[in-house]
């Protein structure tokens, strides 16, 4: 028992097991397996090296952006000169990611709390039986007033008529104003920092620049026309009802070069109230909200509502950046390598299952050990000697028939 257990610990540790091969030769198999090799290779290099960049790790980046808007408008509404400066027109005023541009607006002026009747048209009446409290959005007093044929409701009077959108947009001189975005990044992983205003982008740049695809595209001011026109918008269209438009800062950086080519690429994306836009899309077209300024005139409260058209603005930044690991480069060569396995199981199933000389391919690829000579051969109680003599009879005969190894079954000529 104690030398089986020595015999067999030996053999574990001091013998090497590998596998068998079988050389084929045929070319048809044989330029079916350099094919599939090929493909495999071309993948490896062609996409996971060079396109997906699979030897360099990656990190996304946290960011932040502040903006800062110029420019002045001017409206004459009803004989009234107003002029409109950041203050007015951009909300919220702090300098967000993202924000709203006043391009067009309805005002209504001097409203207090009080009973009025509706505008003519909703909520008709014929009678006070009409006009039951909270019968509709507003809050209601039962009374039906004769004059107008409306119900009277208790809001702020008198009320707001957004029915008719000026048209040119009253601030259509929006068109003009700028837009300064400061956008920083850092990419923790690589302990790398940025800022859009990259070498080169200094105080007496920015003061002349103006952002255009070609000739300045690193320049972070950027009038409001001209990215409404590239987002594919026409500024007209959208300044009269509102839209909404997005800024993509991308920061796709390779550190395996010089910080100094890590810079951002600005891209403008129309994101709604497109004219072009399908019919089904059009029942609520535009972006509008209402905003209110309140004052005490007389020791009564009164506000001036404004319905506000404009542009939505939302500066997203886009971030990857790249750097060469060992890691990744091991673990791409290494699942590499064993894609190549596939070309051995494609030429293995031609092999042995489609060719016409398949059963010869068996017996040159599989060693088969006949289980029913062993069992006779025991059963017998041969001696020593016989049975010695039996095994050396049955080995040649199986070589002679089956043995891959035999000069009767070693070669094979295609014709």
């Amino acid at each position: 028992m104690k030398s089986q257990i020595t015999n067999a610990l030996s053999d574990f540790f001091f013998e090497y097991e590998t596998p068998r091969q079988v050389l084929v030769r045929n070319r048809r198999v044989g330029v079916v397996c350099r094919l599939i090799q090929l493909g495999v290779l071309a993948y490896i290099i062609g996409w996971v090296f060079i396109y997906e960049k699979g030897y360099q790790s990656t990190d996304t980046a946290v960011s932040s952006v502040f903006t800062k808007m110029k420019g002045v408008g001017y409206t004459n509404v009803s004989g009234r000169e107003t002029v409109w400066d950041v203050a007015d027109y951009v909300f919220p005023s702090q300098g967000d990611a993202s924000f709203v541009v006043m391009t067009n607006f309805i005002i209504t002026e001097g409203q207090k709390m009080g009973t009025c009747p509706e505008l003519p048209g909703k909520h008709t009446c014929s009678s006070n039986a009409d006009c039951k409290g909270g019968s509709f959005k507003r809050q209601m007093t039962g009374v039906c007033v004769n004059a107008t044929k409306t119900c009277e409701v208790l809001t702020w009077c008198p009320v707001e008529d957004d029915t008719y959108i000026p048209d040119p947009p009253l601030l259509i001189s929006a068109e003009n104003y700028t837009l300064f975005i400061k956008n920083s990044v850092n990419f923790p992983l690589f302990g790398v920092k940025r800022s859009n205003l990259v070498e080169g982008i200094d105080g007496l740049y920015i003061s002349k620049c103006l952002y255009d695809p070609a000739d300045a595209p690193l320049c972070p001011i950027f009038k409001l026309g001209d990215i409404v026109k590239l987002s594919g918008f026409s500024f007209e269209k959208i300044a009269k009802e509102g839209g909404a438009i997005g800024i993509v800062v991308d920061w796709t950086c390779n550190l395996d070069v010089h910080i100094k080519h890590c810079k951002p690429e600005y891209s403008f994306h129309g994101l709604y109230g497109n004219a072009n836009e399908m019919d089904e899309v059009r029942t609520s077209m535009g972006y509008n909200f209402r905003y209110a300024k309140h004052y005490i005139e007389n020791g009564v409260s009164k506000r001036t509502l404004l319905k506000v058209f404009g542009i939505r603005f939302d500066i997203i930044v886009k971030s990857l950046a790249r750097k060469f690991d060992i890691i990744p480069t091991l673990t791409a060569i290494g699942s590499g390598v064993g894609i190549f396995g596939v070309a051995t199981v494609v030429c293995d199933l031609v092999l042995l299952y489609l060719l016409p000389k398949r059963e010869f391919y068996k017996n040159m690829k599989f060693k088969y050990t006949d289980t029913e000579v062993q069992q006779d051969s025991e059963s017998l109680a041969l001696d020593s000697k016989d049975y010695s003599t039996f095994e050396v009879n049955a080995g040649q005969i199986q070589d002679k028939s089956n043995n891959p190894d035999s000069e009767a079954g070693s070669m094979e000529t295609e014709r």
